[in-house]
C-alpha cells in the first residue's frame, strides 16, 4: 500500500474517543487516519501518561491526561462522545477500565464501541480476597454475555477484537474451509450468522481441538538487564493475564483432567480453569518456523468463546460436541526471561516495565495462527507470519506483534461501521471474510501448513511419563507436568 491508495472504508460522522495510548493505541492511530473519513478536530485520546504526547501533537490529535475510572467515566466521556453530533466511536485500548460499563454507556448514547479485551476496573486482577473462579476471563466474559442476552440488538459494540482474541477467530473459520476443501468434504459454507452451521462443520471434520499457536522471534539489539520486564506488547496487560488462572475451553474428547482443574458452576460451561497462573503453565504445541515448541497456557477470551461457539447440542440440549481450545504462547525471548525472573521472585513484577519498539528490535517474526488438530489430516496451522522488517515498511509506531493487533482493531471498526445495529458481538460472530479482507494487507504472509507432529513426539523416553498413547491429542499429553 502506498500513501496514495489506502482504501477509505467509511465515514465516522461523530467524534472518535480513544482510551489509552500505549503501544496499541499508537499503532492504531495512523490506521484510523488512513482508512476513515472523520473530523480530526473532534478526535481525542485519553491517557494519563505523557510519553505519547509528541506523537499526538505531530498528528494534531487532542490529548487529555486523565485516568478513566469507575467514578468519572460518565462525566468525562459523555461530552466528548456527543460533541458536534453524528455517531461517535469509542476505541478502548487501555487497561484497568471497565469494558462492560463503558460498553453499556456507549450503547445508551448510540456510540459505536470496540475493545481488545474485557477489562475490569482497577484492582480485579490481583484481588486476593476473591476466589480464583471470580478472577477468570470466563467470569468476565459471562458478564458481557449476560448483558447481550438481557439487551439484544441495538448499537454495535465489538467485544475483544484484537489479534487474539479477535483475528484468530477469523482464522479458525478460514482454516475450517481450507480443511473441508482439502479433505473433499461436500459442504455449503455457513453464513456469518449461522453459529450452529459452523459448529456442525467443525464436528463433521473431526477437529478435536485448537491451539492459538504463537511464536514471537523478535530480537533486541541489546541484552535484557536485570529487574526489567521487556515485552513486545503491553507489559501491564501480559502480567495481569499471566497471573490469572490458566483457562481453556474443554472438549468432549477429553478423558482426563488435571487434579487442580476446576469447572464453573454457572454460565456456558464451555471452559475449565487450573489453580495455577497461566504464564507459569507450559503446553506442547507447534508453529511452522520452530516446529514443536513449548508455549504458555495464558488465559484469553478466545479460548472460551471459540469452545462455546463451536459447541453442538443434541435435541435435548445436551452437549454432543465441543473442541478443546487454548492459547499456546511463546513470547519473545526477552519476555520469557522476564517471566522467569518475575516468578522466581514470588510473582512480584519488576520495577521497570517496557514495551520494545521497532527501533529497539533488530529482526524477527511474530508467527500467530490457529492449530486445528485431531482430524483426518492430523493438524493444520493457519495464520500470519509478519516480520519486523515488513511492519516497518507498512506502518509506523509498532512492531510485528502490535501490527497484528492494531490491524484487527481497524477491521473490527470497519465491520461495526458497516453494521451499526448488530448489538454486542464477539469476533466469532462477525463476518470473517470482510474482516480479513480489511486486515490482510497488514499481516504479511498469511499461510496454511499441515504437520504430522503430535504431542507424543519428541519425548526422549528417559523417564516414566503419564501419557495416553491411544489418543495423541488428549490434554494429558499436551500439558507439561
Amino acid at each position: 500500500m502506498s500513501e496514495q491508495n489506502y482504501p477509505v472504508h467509511g465515514e465516522i460522522t461523530g467524534p472518535i474517543v480513544m482510551i489509552g495510548f500505549g503501544s496499541i493505541g499508537r499503532g492504531t492511530l495512523p490506521l484510523i487516519e488512513r482508512h476513515f473519513k472523520f473530523d480530526k478536530s473532534r478526535m481525542v485520546v485519553i491517557d494519563p501518561r505523557d510519553d505519547g504526547a509528541e506523537i499526538l501533537a505531530r498528528h494534531g490529535v487532542r490529548h487529555i491526561r486523565a485516568h478513566v475510572t469507575k467514578d468519572n467515566y460518565k462525566t468525562l466521556l459523555k461530552p466528548l462522545l456527543t460533541n458536534g453530533g453524528g455517531q461517535g466511536f469509542c476505541v478502548n485500548l487501555s487497561v484497568d477500565t471497565g469494558s462492560l460499563d463503558l460498553m453499556k454507556f456507549c450503547r445508551k448514547l448510540d456510540v459505536l464501541y470496540i475493545d481488545t479485551v474485557i477489562e475490569p476496573w482497577l484492582g480485579f486482577y490481583f484481588d486476593t480476597s476473591v476466589k480464583n473462579a471470580e478472577r477468570t476471563n470466563y467470569a468476565l466474559r459471562e458478564t458481557v454475555r449476560r448483558e447481550k442476552a438481557k439487551n439484544p440488538g441495538g448499537t454495535t459494540a465489538v467485544s475483544t477484537c484484537g489479534a487474539n482474541p479477535g483475528m484468530v477467530s477469523w482464522f479458525v473459520k478460514q482454516a475450517l474451509v481450507d480443511l473441508a476443501n482439502e479433505t473433499g468434504l461436500s459442504f455449503e459454507e455457513p453464513s456469518a450468522e449461522d453459529r450452529e452451521g459452523w459448529a456442525k462443520l467443525m464436528k463433521k471434520l473431526g477437529v478435536k481441538g485448537i491451539h492459538i499457536a504463537e511464536r514471537d522471534t523478535q530480537r533486541t539489539k541489546n541484552p535484557k538487564p536485570l529487574d526489567v520486564f521487556w515485552n513486545t506488547w503491553s507489559v501491564e496487560g501480559f502480567i495481569a493475564e499471566g497471573l490469572q488462572p490458566s483457562e481453556l475451553g474443554w472438549g468432549t474428547h477429553e478423558n482426563w483432567m488435571p487434579k487442580n482443574a476446576k469447572k464453573h458452576k454457572k454460565g456456558c460451561q464451555a471452559a475449565i480453569y487450573l489453580e495455577q497462573p497461566g504464564a507459569n503453565t507450559r503446553v506442547r504445541s507447534w508453529c511452522p518456523t520452530p516446529g514443536p515448541q513449548y508455549g504458555f497456557l495464558v488465559t484469553h477470551n478466545e479460548a472460551i468463546s471459540i469452545a462455546d461457539y463451536y459447541t453442538v447440542r443434541d435435541k435435548h440440549g445436551e452437549v454432543a460436541y465441543r473442541p478443546t481450545c487454548h492459547y499456546a504462547y511463546h513470547p519473545c525471548n526477552d519476555a520469557v526471561l522476564s517471566l522467569h525472573e518475575m516468578f522466581g521472585n514470588g510473582g512480584k513484577a519488576q520495577p521497570v516495565q517496557h514495551v520494545l519498539d521497532e527501533d529497539e528490535l533488530v529482526d524477527g517474526v511474530d508467527e500467530l495462527g490457529v492449530l486445528l488438530y485431531g482430524h483426518e489430516k492430523n493438524a493444520y496451522w493457519y495464520g500470519s507470519r509478519l516480520s519486523l522488517e515488513e511492519t516497518r515498511r507498512i506502518a509506523p509506531y509498532q512492531n510485528a506483534t502490535g501490527m497484528q493487533v492494531t490491524s484487527a482493531v481497524l477491521a473490527g471498526m470497519v465491520w461495526a461501521l458497516e453494521n451499526p445495529k448488530a448489538g454486542i458481538v464477539e469476533a466469532d460472530e462477525v463476518d470473517y471474510k470482510r474482516c480479513l479482507e480489511v486486515q490482510r494487507p497488514y499481516l504479511g504472509p498469511v499461510e496454511g501448513h499441515y504437520t504430522d507432529w503430535t504431542p507424543l513426539e519428541g519425548r526422549p523416553g528417559l523417564f516414566p511419563e503419564d501419557i495416553d498413547t491411544s489418543d495423541p491429542w488428549q490434554f494429558r499429553n499436551i500439558l507439561v507436568r
